[in-house]
């Protein structure tokens, strides 16, 4: 029995807790406290783009690399690895390797429509 897997419950409450930083900024955030890499809009303040967009890829590559471990660790047969727990694992680094590639695909998408645009 593997006790380390999130339990579908736990990883539905962090997407939501997630959800509700991003949409209201002022909670997660200290308008009085800059942080590095951030920058204030109408006193509000706000993380940097380029910022957010490292710590994605960094969160990607985590995930593939764990998704890899295990998978290996299976391979090896390892006590304490079972096959859900890798293919959960695989499917997590899947599905954010998809998202990040549709991520910029929008963000090169954009790009080239303002390099098109008439001056």
């Amino acid at each position: 029995m593997v006790t380390d897997r999130p339990d579908i419950n736990q990883v539905l409450s962090q997407m939501r807790e997630l959800r509700s930083q991003i949409q209201s900024p002022n909670s997660a955030i200290q308008p009085s406290a800059p942080q590095a890499g951030s920058q204030a809009v109408d006193g509000v303040e706000r993380p940097d783009f380029a910022d957010m967009l490292k710590s994605a890829v960094d969160n990607v590559n985590t995930l593939q690399k764990d998704a890899s471990s295990l998978a290996q660790a299976y391979e090896r047969g390892e006590e304490g690895v079972d096959l859900p727990q890798v293919m959960i694992g695989l499917q997590k680094s899947s599905v954010s390797f998809e998202a990040m590639t549709q991520v910029r695909n929008k963000l090169v998408d954009a790009y080239e429509k303002i390099m098109n645009m008439p001056i």
